[in-house]
C-alpha cells in the first residue's frame, strides 16, 4: 500500500514539473513576444532618401499585414503586399529639392527613377530589417530580466524574440504580393485622385517629356508669334511696360519653367502674382518661392486663401519681392494696390466657405480707399506699407474726401468677387482663384482680369479626364499714361500635353474715364473678348 503511495505522489510531481516546466516557456514564451513588440514598437524607425523624397520607414505588430503609406495632409494609401503579424508603414517625410532638380534637368531621369528607387527602397528595408531585429532583442532581453530576474531566462526570452521576428518576416517575404501597388486603398483627399498610384509610370514618363520641352516649346512659339505679320495692330513700343501676370502656382516647378522662359522671350518688367504660390501654407512650402530672388525682376505678391502668413512672410524675404497686404507700391512707375485673401482655406478651424457678400465688403472697404489715376488729386504720403484696413463706417469718410483717397493703376486680389468691389476705383483690378481665364468690363469702366493657373492647379490638375492647362498673360502698359493698352494671354497644354496657344487682345478704350458712376453697358462688339461674369466655385 505504501509503495503505490509513492508512486502515485511520484507520478504527481512529474506531473507538476512538467505543468511549471510548459507554464515556464509559455513564460517565457509571452514575454519574449511583449518584449519584441515593445522593442519593434519603440525602436524599429528609419528615415532614409529614396530618389528625391525623404521617406519614413516603421514597422509595427499587426495581424493584417499590409503597407500603410502616409502622405499628409492628403491622407493614406494602403497595400495588400504581405500577411503576417507585422505591418510596414511609410511616411513622406520631405523632399529634396536639390536631388529633384537634378533629376528634373536630367534628360534621362526619367529611365534612372525607377532603378535608382529600387535600389534606395532595399537599402532602406535592409536597415529597418536590421534595426529591428536588434530592438526586438533588446526588448525581450529587458523583458526577461525585469519579469524573471535572471539572466538565464533573459538570454531564452532574447532567443524567443529574435526567432519571433524571423518566423513574422519569413511570413511577410512568403506572401508578398507585388501586384498590390497598382491596387491600392485611398483615405482622405487622396480618394479624388485614384491614378495617382494607378497611373505612376504613364505620369512619370508624360512629365519627363512634357518638362523637358516645356521651355523651349514656350520660347519657341514666342519668338514665332512676335514676328507673326497676321496679329492685331499693336506694336509694343520699346519702352513699353511689360507686366506678366500669373496666379495659383500650387507648388508646380512647371510654372517657374515657364515664367522664366516668358520673361526672357517678352523682355518682362514687373511680375504681379495674384495668390496661391503654396498648396497648404506649410513650413516646408517655404522653400519652393526661393525661385522668386532668382528672376531678377520685381514681383509684387498678393496672399491667396491657400497661402498662410508664414508663406506670405517667405515671399517677402526673396530678393525682388514686394507684398501687398492693404497698402500700395509704385513699382517700375506702375501704382500697385493689393490686399491678401482673408482666408486660409487649409486651416479646417477657419469656415472658408466664405459668402460673397463679406468678400464683396471686403472689396469696397479697401476700394473706398481708392481713386483712379487721372480721377482725383494724388496721393502725397508715403503709401508702400501696409495701412490698417478701415472699417465700414470710416469708408464713408474717406470716399468723402477725395484728397485722402490714393490714386492707383492697378488693384491685385486673388478673389474676383473681392475684385468686382473695386469698379470705378481703379483702371485695372488682376485676380486668379479660380483655375479658369476670364476678363470682363465692370460698369464704371474698370476692367477685371482672372487669370487661369500658372502651376496648372498643381495635383488638382490630376483630378480630371483633361489635364489643366498652364496659364499666364503678358500685359502691355503706357508708360506715360499707366494704361493697359493691350495683353498677350499664354496657355500652354497641361501635363503630358505638348502645345502652346498666344492670343494677343486690344484694349478698346485704353484712355477711357474710369468713374465711381456707372457708365452704359458697353456694347457686344466692344466687349468681344470678354467673358466670366458669374462668381466661380471655391478653390
Amino acid at each position: 500500500m505504501n509503495l503505490n503511495r509513492w508512486k502515485e505522489a511520484g507520478r504527481r510531481l512529474r506531473e507538476r514539473r512538467a505543468a511549471r516546466r510548459t507554464a515556464g516557456v509559455l513564460m517565457i514564451g509571452v514575454v519574449a513576444l511583449a518584449g519584441a513588440w515593445l522593442g519593434i514598437a519603440t525602436g524599429a524607425h528609419v528615415s532614409t532618401a529614396v530618389g528625391p523624397a525623404q521617406i519614413g520607414m516603421s514597422l509595427r505588430p499587426s495581424w493584417s499585414g499590409q503597407t500603410v503609406m502616409d502622405v499628409r495632409p492628403l491622407g493614406t494609401l494602403r497595400f495588400e503586399s504581405h500577411r503576417g503579424p507585422i505591418r510596414l508603414d511609410l511616411s513622406l517625410d520631405g523632399i529634396h529639392a536639390d536631388v529633384a532638380q537634378r533629376l528634373l534637368e536630367s534628360p534621362r531621369w526619367a529611365e534612372s527613377l525607377p532603378g535608382l528607387i529600387e535600389a534606395d527602397l532595399q537599402a532602406g528595408l535592409r536597415d529597418l530589417a536590421l534595426r529591428a531585429a536588434l530592438c526586438a532583442i533588446v526588448g525581450s532581453l529587458l523583458g526577461g530580466l525585469i519579469v524573471f530576474r535572471s539572466w538565464r531566462r533573459a538570454l531564452w526570452t532574447g532567443l524567443g524574440g529574435l526567432t519571433a521576428v524571423g518566423v513574422a518576416g519569413a511570413v511577410a517575404v512568403a506572401t508578398f504580393n507585388p501586384k498590390s501597388i497598382a491596387e491600392p486603398r485611398y483615405t482622405g483627399l487622396l480618394t479624388g485622385v485614384p491614378s495617382l498610384i494607378g497611373s505612376a509610370e504613364s505620369i512619370v514618363s508624360r512629365f519627363s517629356e512634357y518638362q523637358g520641352q516645356l521651355a523651349k516649346l514656350v520660347t519657341n512659339v514666342s519668338q514665332l508669334y512676335q514676328a507673326g505679320t497676321t496679329l492685331p495692330v499693336y506694336s509694343p513700343d520699346p519702352d513699353t511696360l511689360r507686366v506678366l501676370h500669373v496666379s495659383d502656382i500650387h507648388l508646380n516647378p512647371v510654372a517657374w519653367s515657364t515664367i522664366r522662359s516668358l520673361q526672357e522671350q517678352f523682355k518682362i518688367n514687373l511680375i504681379i502674382d495674384t495668390g496661391d504660390i503654396a498648396d497648404h501654407g506649410t513650413k516646408p512650402e517655404n522653400k519652393f518661392v526661393e525661385e522668386i530672388g532668382k528672376l531678377g525682376v520685381p514681383y509684387v505678391y498678393v496672399r491667396g486663401n491657400h497661402d498662410s502668413q508664414s508663406t506670405q512672410r517667405a515671399v517677402a524675404a526673396q530678393k525682388n519681392a514686394i507684398v501687398l497686404d492693404g497698402g500700395e507700391k509704385t513699382v517700375q512707375g506702375l501704382r500697385i494696390y493689393g490686399i491678401g485673401d482673408p482666408r486660409f482655406t487649409p486651416d479646417k478651424t477657419v469656415d472658408v466657405k466664405s459668402d460673397a457678400q463679406m468678400l464683396t465688403e471686403l472689396g469696397r472697404t479697401h476700394a473706398a480707399r481708392l481713386v483712379p489715376t487721372g480721377g482725383g488729386p494724388k496721393a502725397t504720403a508715403d503709401r508702400s506699407s501696409p495701412a490698417p484696413s478701415p472699417s465700414p463706417g470710416t469708408a464713408v469718410a474717406v470716399a468723402r474726401d477725395p484728397a485722402a483717397r490714393i490714386p492707383v493703376d492697378v488693384v491685385a486680389v486673388h478673389d474676383p468677387t473681392v475684385g468686382r468691389a473695386f469698379d470705378g476705383a481703379a483702371p485695372l483690378v488682376l485676380s486668379g482663384h479660380v483655375h479658369a481665364r476670364s476678363t470682363e468690363k465692370l460698369g464704371s469702366g474698370t476692367r477685371l482680369m482672372i487669370e487661369g493657373s500658372t502651376g496648372a492647379a498643381g495635383l488638382r490638375g490630376l483630378e480630371h479626364d483633361e489635364p489643366t492647362p498652364v496659364q499666364a498673360s503678358v500685359l502691355y502698359f503706357d508708360r506715360k499714361t499707366h494704361r493697359l493698352q493691350a495683353w498677350d494671354d499664354i496657355t500652354v497644354g497641361g501635363l503630358g500635353e505638348q502645345w502652346v496657344q498666344i492670343q494677343r487682345h486690344l484694349e478698346s478704350e485704353p484712355g477711357r474715364t474710369i468713374s465711381s458712376e456707372p457708365s452704359p453697358a458697353p456694347s457686344p462688339a466692344e466687349t468681344e473678348e470678354d467673358a466670366g461674369t458669374t462668381t466661380p466655385p471655391q478653390r
